[in-house]
């Protein structure tokens, strides 16, 4: 990619298990073609009907065929079959042929296919994962020891230290996985008792594009040649590194979030883009595999914060990651030519630049900043001076400082608002400053005839005074598609996070800070297969929800509130953050669980509207809808979301006991404005009996008018435990108001 910053937004974490094949139902239908062409479609049949993978992949030829008229046709036409996590395949169709096959039965859907794209020394620490503290959740999994990580990205640089098999005991006999050879990876080079699978899918996405893989920037096999999926493998599982810099900065021990897990990588994304029928298919084989976790750092959203209603990651089987900062910053120093120094924020490790000409291009009209966006290479007036400009939201300035350079510039001071995140200009001479300080250094040049500038390399800084913000890009609710959801469901660091890197692709030593949602997603599928490997029985939706419940909503360290960056700063609410940033010590215990099963996810289908013959297709079982009307406000969820409250609400949520065999909860309930929550009943005993209880929670509103979303929270707690859940309400009273 032409900068370090993922084009994905809200990262999607998929957890193994069966009911990920539910989110096929929300697939949007993107590509569209005339009849007479062909195009690539995936032609979904639900839960697999037999264990023999032959026979699965002969009826779906035969499938075919009866459309295509004959075998031939078929073996032409298909591209895989998807036979071991689902039953279903991709081949190339006319849209007549794709609606035929719509029509047969057993067919659950047939879906255009999809075009995607890609979305540390002290991250892990942060979260509260010291390598040197011996009680965390760390070391009691033993480091994440024979848990298997598969990531669905661009590929892996093998040769990176980061995927060293120093320590590591060998593969786990229950792993079936292998690695391919291809260009340029040679298994028996390659791969090691960390890095155990290394396998490509490409078919999918020649098919969709109608030509043959062009190899000159890019290798036919597993190898990385852009770094997005080096860095997010080495980033939840890369072993441990040490000495580990970039120009100077951020010195430590770069490592995963589990050091000793082992790593099977899918290559599914070429030349940044990728197809759904590469990654189904990669899906299908980590299953197969074995894999413990999926990670996937694929832009299904794009970057889009912190605009609202942003975020598209909406299935609530999935976890939805955004992401925020960490307590590192890189101040900077601004030496003026008056000697008085102000600071800014930069990844610049260049050399000390001396006393230079600073320069500020005045507007017509004298109050209106200059614009950051409107330099040129033509700006001949730059030519060995620093630039002082202003943005409003820092869009486009990798070509604005292009030119600036082109034009003979030294470098740029670039006042900002909100915070913009370094590492996509990391070693240049480009320093962040806030308005207040770009105010003070256009003043300095207004009072001056000749305004100097020295600008000095970067420094590195941890400590308490650094707030944690939810990052500006990252994707915000509430949720467009299926307002009831919340998403997203947690945030985890993704700002100027330093990890593995492919060599050449702007990083040095193998190593580079990279900054978006991609880089979050991976902090959670390591905290996942942690979770995981200390309790195997944990369903998928358990281990979310132990995720949810227990997430900071305040700094880590200073316990000030998370901030929310955009164009003004506020403090963050369920929208920016979900349930919070991820706390992986606090997930290990969380004393209750909302969980969930497939009963559920029907109930749920049936309250969107599906009828039993297309969950019947989906789920493969016999299932039917309940005879009362169910409401999607019932899923039980570890948060509660009412978009449209007017008369007064009752819903149903049930926990499950985790935690001591016989504990009693009381509920804290902190309302929303304005808005009246009532839990019955409202003290939960458990015992060797009684594991699960169920509650009702009743929402009224004494508003009068449409109001925005309000927030609150209700909290179950034994007095060590604190299982908190979000809760957003929108009181409306009118369709004809917004």
């Amino acid at each position: 990619m032409a900068s370090s910053r993922a084009s994905g937004n809200v990262a999607l974490l998929g957890l193994v298990s069966g009911s990920y094949r539910l989110s096929l139902v929300a697939t949007d239908i993107l590509l569209t073609r005339a009849n007479l062409e062909t195009t690539v479609h995936i032609v979904y049949m639900g839960e697999k009907q037999r264990d023999d993978v032959d026979l699965i992949t002969t009826s779906h030829h035969d499938l075919l065929s009866s459309v295509l008229g004959s075998r031939e046709a078929s073996a032409e036409s298909m591209i895989y079959s998807y036979r071991h996590g689902f039953s279903g395949f991709a081949a190339k169709l006319t849209e007549s042929q794709a609606q035929s096959i719509a029509e047969l039965p057993g067919v659950v859907q047939v879906i255009p296919n999809r075009f995607y794209k890609v979305q540390t020394t002290r991250s892990w620490d942060y979260l509260g994962l010291s390598s040197s503290s011996p009680s965390n959740l760390l070391h009691e999994t033993k480091l994440g020891e024979d848990v298997i990580i598969g990531v669905l990205d661009t590929g892996v640089w093998p040769e990176s230290e980061s995927f060293n098999d120093e320590g590591i005991r060998p593969i786990p006999s229950r792993w079936k996985g292998f690695c391919q050879k291809g260009e340029r990876f040679d298994p028996a080079k390659n791969c090691n008792r960390k890095l155990i699978g290394a396998r490509f899918f490409i078919d999918g996405l020649q098919a969709a594009l109608g030509e043959l893989f062009n190899s000159s920037n890019e290798y036919l096999s597993a190898r990385d040649h852009e770094g997005h999926g080096t860095h997010t493998a080495s980033t939840a599982g890369g072993s441990f590194v040490h000495n580990v810099t970039v120009g100077g900065l951020a010195y430590g021990t770069a490592r995963g979030g589990m050091p000793h897990a082992r790593l099977a990588i899918y290559k599914v994304v070429w030349n940044g883009l990728g197809t759904a029928a590469d990654i189904l298919k990669a899906f299908d084989e980590a299953i197969h595999d074995g894999v413990d976790v999926l990670s996937l750092s694929l832009g299904l959203a794009g970057n889009s914060g912190p605009v609202a209603q942003t975020v598209l990651n909406v299935a609530p089987w999935v976890i939805t990651v955004g992401a925020s900062t960490i307590d590192r910053s890189f101040p900077t120093p601004i030496i003026l030519g008056n000697n008085r120094t102000l600071m800014g924020q930069a990844m610049f490790f260049g050399k000390n630049t001396g006393f230079v000409g600073l320069i500020y291009k005045e507007r017509a009209v004298f109050e209106l900043p200059h614009r950051c966006e409107s330099l040129s290479s033509n700006d001949i007036w730059v030519a060995g001076k620093v630039v002082l400009c202003f943005t409003l939201n820092g869009q486009g300035l990798s070509s604005t400082l292009s030119d600036v350079f082109k034009a003979g510039g030294l470098g740029m001071i670039v006042a900002s608002n909100p915070t913009r995140y370094l590492s996509e200009f990391a070693g240049m001479p480009f320093i962040f400053v806030n308005y207040n300080v770009g105010t003070q250094i256009l003043n300095y040049i207004r009072s001056n005839r000749d305004p100097k500038v020295r600008l000095t390399p970067s420094k590195t800084y941890i400590g308490k005074h650094a707030p944690t913000y939810v990052s500006s890009f990252s994707s915000r609710g509430p949720n467009s598609l299926s307002p009831a959801i919340l998403k997203p469901d947690v945030v985890a660091p993704g700002a100027d996070i330093l990890a593995a890197y492919t060599p050449g692709q702007g990083a040095e030593n193998g190593y580079k800070f990279s900054t978006g949602t991609s880089m979050a997603a991976p902090h959670v599928s390591g905290i996942v297969a942690l979770l995981k490997s200390l309790h195997p029985d944990w369903s998928p939706a358990a281990i979310k929800s132990a995720l949810v419940t227990t997430a900071w909503r305040t700094d880590p360290y200073s316990g000030e509130p998370i901030l929310a960056d955009g164009d003004v700063t506020r403090i963050a609410d369920p929208f920016d953050f979900g349930g919070g940033l991820v706390n992986p010590n606090r997930a290990r215990d969380p004393g209750l669980v909302y969980d969930l099963g497939i009963e559920d996810y029907t109930h749920y289908l049936c309250s969107m509207g599906y009828d039993e013959i297309a969950i019947n297709h989906l789920t493969q079982k016999a299932k039917s809808c309940p005879r009362r009307t169910t409401s999607v406000l019932d899923l039980n969820l570890p948060s509660i979301t009412i978009p449209n409250l007017n008369n007064p609400v009752n819903l149903t949520r049930t926990v499950t006991n985790v935690g001591a065999i016989s504990s009693e909860y009381k509920a804290i309930i902190k309302p929303p404005p304005g808005v009246n929550v009532v839990v019955k009943p409202d003290y939960l005993i458990f015992s060797p009996k009684i594991k699960k209880i169920s509650f009702t929670v009743t929402i009224s509103t004494s508003h009068h008018v449409t109001t925005k979303y309000y927030f609150g929270s209700l909290t179950w707690t034994d007095g060590v435990h604190k299982v908190r859940i979000p809760l957003s309400v929108r009181s409306k009273f009118s369709e004809l108001v917004w």
